[in-house]
């Protein structure tokens, strides 16, 4: 941990979990590691080395591959994942089933949690600025900043600075939601030139021009959003659009492109698609938080899809996934995708539930709470045989998002209908006839489950205030989440988000 700085007001400090959540997912926690010691007073600031902050910071990436926080906020929180609590498992004092119903408030813990590791990140990346970088080092660290920004940005609304030179007494300043936006396109562009272009390379964990351009296509597609003043009613301008298309364009320039087995991007051996992962990249938080204890890997039998989101696919599509085809090799037992139906395990033999003796079938009803420990479609993106490094950025959301321009007015080389049958063909999926707001949605869904944006898209299109399975809740405030309540008592420039 970072040593003899003091963040104040920021509330940057790691905040234990509940014992109840420790229980559930205590093992593979992500592991602070960096011991790089900063030292700031009232009214200075030392610069430390910026090679060994850089590495550091990349190394902070790897809070994103958590099962809580950051990651939680992003998908718990949709129509694409529930967590059910099974007996007393995942019981947690309801700090799961709250996200999903959409009843959370300012002193959620994984709220809080998201709030201080994306700002104490945020602040890293200041203090490697201002430690005399060369122009490359000072480029990446603008990109980690811009990242880490953006998702304050999107799930908050507001960001707090302080200036490294600024010391504890002094309450940070807070940028509203357009403001820090134009910042972290104003960082994105301005790195660009002392990026490196890195061809697609599997496991790369470096920023690049391609990293750049694919973050921009994201924020400048959710500019509307972002400038809509919490309201629901978005303006995408062509303007916008365009830029979100020609940031697509330079991804795909520097030589990404779709691979034909959607699947090999998140093992050791994709490369085509993978624009940048997490050093500290380990995925296995993702199949540990949805298999059953009883297969192996030995899981946590947590988190399920919905049936109505399961049904989006068709059965041609290759992102639905295949069943396991057991050979007598570790982890053989386990599918790929969605799986759903009998389990087996490494030698083919059904695998029997030890919570009830009975053959392991995954069905597609789950509760929210009081659910038997086999009801659920489980998903596996990452398989525990062959995962590759954890993925922040990836080729078919910037084909995606061109798509999406396109739809919302952009002008691109082809239609949006013809760019997602593009994306289509490659994954093996029936040929759309037609292409709208709702089935543009939905073939997001398809291509980035548990990737961790399902809420930015669904709060873009406008469905995220609807109800689905285990969710009634319609209140228009949830779109941002509260500002956490000891962030507030800490700084007096912080205001509430609405409705909380």
């Amino acid at each position: 941990m970072m040593k003899n700085l003091k963040f104040g007001n920021l509330i940057l400090g790691i905040c234990l979990m509940t014992t109840g959540l420790m229980i559930s997912c205590t093992d593979l926690e992500v592991e602070e590691v960096d011991s790089i010691i900063i030292e700031t007073t009232g009214d200075g600031f030392v610069a430390g080395d910026p090679v060994e902050l850089l590495n550091s910071a990349y190394q902070d990436l790897g809070s994103l591959t958590n099962q809580a926080d950051e990651y939680s906020l992003g998908v718990h929180t949709s129509d694409e994942l529930i967590p059910p609590t099974r007996g007393v498992d995942w019981g947690d004092n309801g700090v799961w089933r709250t996200l999903h119903a959409h009843t959370w408030d300012p002193t959620h813990s994984f709220v809080l949690n998201a709030w201080n590791n994306l700002n104490s990140r945020a602040f890293k990346c200041n203090q490697i600025l201002a430690s005399n970088p060369d122009a490359q080092t000072a480029a990446e660290a603008k990109f980690l900043r811009a990242l880490y920004t953006s998702y304050l940005v999107d799930y908050f609304g507001q960001v707090p600075i302080r200036q490294v030179t600024e010391g504890v007494g002094v309450d940070p300043t807070v940028r509203s939601r357009e403001q820090a936006m134009n910042d972290v396109i104003a960082d994105l562009e301005s790195a660009i030139p002392d990026l490196p272009a890195i061809s697609p390379t599997a496991g790369n964990t470096q920023a690049s021009k391609a990293a750049a351009y694919a973050l921009l296509s994201r924020v400048l597609l959710n500019k509307a959003v972002y400038t809509s003043g919490g309201g629901d009613a978005f303006n995408f301008e062509a303007g916008d659009m365009n830029k979100v298309i020609e940031y697509a364009d330079l991804v795909e320039a520097e030589g990404y492109s779709l691979d034909p087995d959607y699947f090999n991007s998140f093992t050791t051996e994709g490369a085509s698609e993978v624009i940048l992962t997490s050093p500290q990249g380990t995925p296995q938080n993702r199949w540990m938080m949805t298999l059953h204890y009883s297969q192996n890997p030995s899981g946590w039998n947590g988190f399920t899809t919905l049936g109505d989101f399961y049904d989006k696919f068709d059965a041609a599509d290759q992102r639905i996934g295949a069943p396991a085809e057991p050979d007598g090799s570790e982890f053989s037992g386990i599918g790929t995708g969605f799986l759903i139906g009998q389990q087996f395990d490494d030698a083919g033999a059904e695998v029997i539930d030890n919570r009830t003796q009975l053959p392991l079938k995954f069905t597609r009803d789950v509760t929210l709470a009081g659910t038997a420990t086999d009801k659920g479609i489980r998903v596996i993106k990452y398989h525990p045989g062959r995962a590759g490094n954890y993925i922040v950025l990836r080729f078919g959301e910037v084909m995606l998002n061109k798509a999406e321009a396109i739809l919302r007015g952009g002008s691109g080389d082809k239609s949006a209908l013809e760019a997602v049958n593009e994306l289509r063909a490659a994954r093996g999926a029936t040929a759309l006839g037609s292409l709208d707001e709702s089935t543009m949605l939905d073939e997001r869904g398809r291509e980035m489950y548990w990737e961790g944006f399902r809420r930015t898209d669904q709060i873009r299109f406008g469905t995220f205030t609807n109800t689905w399975e285990a969710k009634s809740v319609t209140e228009a405030h949830r779109v941002l989440f509260p500002i956490p309540q000891q962030a507030l008592d800490s700084n007096p420039n912080l205001q509430q988000n609405p409705g909380y």
